[in-house]
C-alpha cells in the first residue's frame, strides 16, 4: 500500500518558502539547501497541477493558487502540532501554545490581571501576545483568537462578548482652570477637544453620549489629531493640552488620584462593546480554550 501523505515534506517545505519570503530564507529556516526546497516546491506544483508560487530573479510571490493552500496547509500542520501538545498533556500539565492579538486599551488596562491568572494557573503554557490596533486576519497570520472593538461586522469569525465599556469625557485640572469647564456640547465646542482617527476608515471617531433618552453622535474638531495610538489621547488630556473621551477603566485611576476630572457627566451612558472572537473552522486546542473560558469569567 502506497504512503498517502509522503509528500508533506514538500508541503513542510512551501510553507517555510512563502513565511520567509525567499528559497534562501527558507533554507535557513529548515537547515537545508535552496536547490533542495526548489525542487521540493515544484514536486508539490507537478502533484496539485497547479502554480504555487511566481518566480523571477528579485522577486517571489504567491499565485491566488498558492495563497489558498498555504491557508489551508499552515492550518493543517497547525493542528497536528495542537494534537501533539494535547495528547503529551493528557497525564499532566495543560501545555502549547496561544497567539492572541489584543488592541492597546485592553493589552495594557484589562489583559494583565488575566494573563497574570492565566501564566499561574497554567505555567507550562506558552502565550504569544500581539499587541496592535491593526484587525489581524487570525486564519492567514497564524493567531488563535483576538480581541476586537466595537460592533463586529458578518465576518464569519465565532464572538463572545467580554463587557460593554462605558466611555466619558475627562480634563485635566490644569486644562479646566485656564479655559474653563464646558457645560453643554454647544460650549464643548469652543474648547480644545483630541480626536482619535480611526484605523480602518481613516475619519475621525464620533465622541458619544446620551442624553436623556437620546443618543448623540458628536463629531469633535481640532487643531490636534491622533492615529494609531488611542492612548494618546488620554496622555496629551493628562498633559493639560484638551479634552479627550475615552474608556473609564482607562482613566479611572487618573480621576481618583485628580490627575483627570469628569466633565459634562449628564451625558455619559454610553459604552463599546469589547469580545474575543476566533475562526469557527479551526481545532482549538486545550489551551486556547482555557484561555477563552478565563476572558469570559
Amino acid at each position: 500500500m502506497s504512503r498517502k501523505f509522503d509528500y508533506l515534506g514538500d508541503v513542510e517545505a512551501f510553507i517555510a518558502v512563502s513565511e520567509k519570503g525567499s528559497f534562501t530564507a527558507g533554507a535557513v529556516a529548515l537547515s537545508t539547501t535552496a536547490s533542495v526546497l526548489s525542487r521540493a516546491v515544484s514536486r508539490l506544483e507537478t502533484r496539485l497541477g497547479r502554480q504555487l508560487l511566481h518566480r523571477t530573479t528579485r522577486h517571489l510571490g504567491l499565485t491566488e493558487a498558492g495563497r489558498l493552500y498555504l491557508e489551508q496547509a499552515r492550518s493543517a500542520f497547525q493542528q497536528l502540532d495542537d494534537a501533539g501538545r494535547e495528547i503529551q498533556g493528557l497525564e499532566g500539565e495543560l501545555t502549547g501554545r496561544v497567539r492572541i492579538s489584543v488592541p492597546t486599551t485592553y493589552g495594557h488596562y484589562r489583559l494583565p490581571p488575566l494573563l497574570a491568572r492565566f501564566a499561574q494557573q497554567y505555567p507550562q503554557v506558552r502565550v504569544e501576545l500581539n499587541i496592535t490596533n491593526r484587525n489581524v486576519d487570525l486564519v492567514a497570520e497564524g493567531f488563535d483568537l483576538a480581541i476586537r472593538l466595537g460592533d463586529l461586522p458578518d465576518s464569519g469569525l465565532v464572538a463572545r462578548k467580554l463587557e460593554d465599556a462605558a466611555l466619558l469625557l475627562v480634563a485635566s485640572p490644569g486644562y479646566l482652570n485656564r479655559a474653563g469647564t464646558p457645560k453643554t456640547l454647544e460650549e464643548l465646542e469652543r474648547h480644545m477637544c483630541l480626536p482619535f482617527v480611526m484605523p480602518r476608515t481613516g475619519r475621525l471617531a464620533p465622541w458619544v453620549f446620551r442624553n436623556g433618552e437620546r443618543d448623540v453622535d458628536w463629531l469633535p474638531s481640532s487643531s490636534i489629531e491622533i492615529s494609531d495610538d488611542v492612548l494618546g489621547v488620554v496622555s496629551l488630556a493628562e498633559q493639560g493640552i484638551g479634552i479627550c473621551q475615552s474608556y473609564e477603566f482607562i482613566v479611572h485611576d487618573r480621576m481618583e488620584n485628580g490627575r483627570l476630572v469628569e466633565i459634562l457627566p449628564h451625558l455619559r451612558g454610553r459604552s463599546r462593546p469589547f469580545s474575543v472572537v476566533y475562526a469557527p473552522h479551526r481545532r482549538q486546542s486545550p489551551a486556547t480554550r482555557a484561555m477563552i473560558e478565563l476572558l469570559c469569567l
